[in-house]
């Protein structure tokens, strides 16, 4: 009689006991406070291998993006279709972002968070302010002066902007551009296993980096700011869960359950790195193979969400900045909570999608409105892991958002996206020794 296969575990489950595991061992270490745990264990063996990492998915961003944004580009293959899919995508993007931090005023003006606070032992040194830029600014710094060096230095809306202009001028050639074309195509589709590879071992990584967080952190840090922390998780749970569905269900028709089953291992990894960049390979992968959008939207959506679409990062912003005005006892009036929304949105479009960069947004916002910059001090303890929280919020609504696009432009699979299996990670490389065989039988005839 013929043993029953044994079913292998999802990597999404996997990466969720991970995570689970790690949450639990990090507060554990953080309550025993031994020197040799945070010198050689979180300090030293499980920061290297986080680091490491999240260095991987960096690695990806910049090749993948770009390689699948010129299919994308080659696929839609008219150039009023790209403008009419980034026109919506940008409109979809600023409404989401103006939406959350209109939401986020209102429910900490609601619960009022920081009334009462007594500020006693706040360091408030090294808390410096970012100059606002202007919104021409923002537009003109969107063209490289380098390629070059915006590829190097990974500055994302130049990347989209150089890449773009590049595939309208491979359409334009015509015939001529199939070779390249082809060659593109090969490469993202290179890229997208490497995306594979690197997730093979998100498990181990996303361990190391929940772990360390939670023993460095600890939970002592919550008690001082317990008001701010629950209305800024309640409002990031709120646009996540109602907010973005709605968009999402009005916008496109979709199933909101099937979406928030699908995007789970990317709003894990975001969890994790804190950085909406890092994340993109994840995301784009759930977006297209998960979901069902086609890559000539997805390659545009996912990467140009991760840049300027900012949901849990606005929402911060409106929770911090209430929370600080009932602290000093300033009343900002309407008019200065529209100009928070007002600069949220700005900063937002101007700001790489890297972890910690809430608070230099934050700086600009409080500028402002006349709030003392000293005040990010209160809040710097718990923002890491506030830091993971909206991070996963950002890039649901760039998820929400492309797939949106995809459904009005045609673009989405409907099949693939009622699939619950589709897309879906084993834990196994898909390493096909046939093909290995093929490849070194050529080489040696050569």
């Amino acid at each position: 009689m013929a043993e029953p296969t044994r079913q292998k575990m999802s990597l999404t489950t996997q990466i969720m006991i991970a995570m689970v595991g790690g949450v639990i061992l990090g507060v554990i270490f953080n309550q025993i406070g031994s020197d040799f745990i945070a010198n050689y264990i979180t300090g030293g063996v499980l920061a290297m291998l986080g680091t490491m990492f999240v260095n991987a998915l960096k690695m990806l961003v910049v090749p993948l993006v770009f390689f699948s944004l010129i299919c994308g580009v080659t696929g839609i293959g008219d150039i009023r279709i790209l403008g009419r899919v980034g026109g919506k995508s940008f409109v979809l993007y600023l409404m989401t972002t103006a939406i959350a931090i209109a939401l986020a005023i209102l429910i900490a003006q609601i619960i009022a968070p920081g009334q009462g606070f007594v500020m006693e032992g706040v360091d408030t040194s090294g808390v410096t302010a970012k100059e606002a830029p202007t919104v021409w600014n923002v537009f003109a710094a969107i063209v490289p002066t380098n390629p070059v060096a915006a590829f190097a230095n990974g500055e994302m809306l130049q990347i989209i902007f150089y890449t773009i202009v590049l595939g309208v001028a491979v359409l334009m050639l015509g015939e001529a551009s199939a070779p390249f074309v082809a060659g593109c195509e090969y490469m993202n589709d290179v890229m997208m296993k490497i995306v594979a590879i690197v997730m093979a071992f998100a498990p181990i990584g996303v361990f190391c980096l929940i772990t360390k967080t939670f023993a460095e952190q600890g939970i002592d840090l919550f008690i001082p700011v317990l008001a701010y922390v629950v209305t800024l998780v309640g409002a990031l749970l709120l646009h996540l869960f109602i907010t973005l569905m709605i968009i999402l269900k009005v916008f496109s028709g979709l199933n909101p359950i099937t979406f928030l089953k699908k995007i789970r291992p990317a709003q894990i990894f975001a969890f994790s790195t804190a950085s909406s960049n890092a994340t993109i390979p994840v995301t784009l992968r759930c977006v297209t193979q998960r979901m069902g959008a086609n890559n000539s939207v997805a390659s545009f959506c996912v990467p140009f969400g991760a840049t300027i679409n900012m949901d849990g990062t606005a929402i911060m912003q409106g929770v911090a900045t209430v929370f600080l005005s009932n602290v000093y006892g300033i009343d900002l009036g309407v008019g200065g909570y529209l100009t928070v929304i007002a600069m949220a949105v700005l900063a937002s479009i101007g700001t790489a999608g890297v972890p910690g960069v809430g608070l230099v947004m934050l700086t600009m916002v409080l500028g402002q409105v006349g709030l003392p910059i000293e005040g990010i001090a209160l809040i710097l303890g718990v923002d890491r892991l506030m830091d993971m929280i909206r991070t996963a919020v950002n890039i649901s609504g760039d998820a929400v958002v492309s797939v949106i696009v995809a459904k009005g432009e045609g673009k989405l699979d409907m099949a693939v996206y009622n699939d619950p299996a589709a897309g879906e990670v084993g834990d196994d490389l898909g390493i096909d020794p046939n093909a290995e065989t093929q490849l070194a039988a050529q080489h040696c005839n050569h």
